[in-house]
């Protein structure tokens, strides 16, 4: 029989306390469906804002006791791995992002005639007119996002009960955090000149570090895992009102604006673009869906390999 990591056993915990919380409100238990849910400036400066930022709201966490989950009423955190999870994504686009600034790792040179091979969607980025204030827009339109999910957890907080935005506060934490890393790590992989690099200007800059970081959009990416965990919040506080659809409308028009302005300010293609959008969306749809209360989301399981030489490791997840 294989051995499950401790923290499933926390989960399980967490289902009871939820259960006899439901029991105490009279309140009938949820019905699991056959998913197994229950109903109910320089590009590089601007990135450490966003993972101190979520470096900040990892501290969350500890207002809970360390050994428990804190519930709310349809979503649960564990202190322990949450905080852990977000201080590793938020620590990794940190140092990352000051290795970047440093100029240790160096551009790689256009060649000329390279842009004759991209794609015919991104051409554009390369032969149009600059606009000199579209990379102040796309800030807004980030940090407006980023403030109206700030906005969202005070008034979960207001209309429901601390420990709900608390359990808010922290998806949307470890959302951004992931978020960050992953695209980090793919830019520093990926290491595509930005369509400005394309420019006279620029040829033959191999300094500055941050003009081999187009693919993917971080803008992008972060806005859209704020828009999608809060749109799943929604759908699932506030299933027969307009709020879900509203924050989705929202969300989407203002992550289209940023991705925009993003290629206006030549830098990123629109397939940067994208693929920001898909990256962040994903990780905004699956961090509030494997904290969601009634199911097991995700497990490891250790056993003996046949035979008695060695042990097999598994993991499994619940979508």
């Amino acid at each position: 029989m294989g051995l499950r990591t401790p923290w499933v056993d926390d989960l399980r915990g967490v289902r009871e306390r939820a259960d006899v919380a439901r029991e105490l409100r009279n309140e009938p238990q949820p019905r699991p469906s056959r998913n197994g849910s229950c109903c109910g400036g320089d590009v590089r400066t601007r990135r450490l804002p966003w993972a101190l930022t979520a470096l900040g709201l990892s501290v969350l966490p500890s207002v809970a006791r360390a050994d428990d989950a804190t519930p709310s009423d349809h979503f649960a955190i564990q202190p322990v791995a949450d905080g852990a999870v977000i201080i590793t994504g938020a620590g990794f686009a940190t140092l990352l992002g000051l290795v970047l600034d440093t100029g240790e790792i160096q551009p790689l040179l256009v060649q000329p005639g390279a842009e004759s091979r991209l794609l015919g969607i991104d051409r554009i980025a390369v032969t149009q007119a600059v606009d000199p204030h579209a990379g102040t827009y796309s800030d807004i339109g980030l940090y407006t996002g980023i403030g109206l999910a700030v906005i969202d957890t005070l008034s979960t907080a207001v209309r429901d009960h601390w420990e709900a935005a608390l359990t808010d506060g922290v998806m949307y934490a470890e959302s951004v955090s992931l978020t960050l890393a992953v695209d980090d790590l793919v830019k520093i992989a990926v290491r595509r000149p930005r369509p400005i690099d394309y420019s006279a200007a620029n040829a033959g800059n191999t300094t500055n570090t941050d003009l081999s970081l187009s693919f993917f959009s971080g803008h992008e990416a972060v806005l859209f895992s704020l828009t999608a965990t809060a749109t799943y919040m929604a759908f699932i506080h506030s299933p027969d009102s307009p709020r879900p659809w509203l924050t989705l409308a929202g969300g989407t028009l203002l992550t289209g604006f940023v991705g925009y302005e993003r290629v206006r300010s030549g830098a990123h293609f629109p397939t940067d673009v994208i693929m920001g959008a898909l990256a962040g969306a994903s990780v905004g749809v699956l961090v509030p869906h494997l904290h969601r209360l009634g199911t097991r989301p995700v497990w490891v399981d250790f056993a003996p390999a046949p035979g008695g030489s060695g042990a097999t490791v598994s993991i499994g997840a619940l979508f």
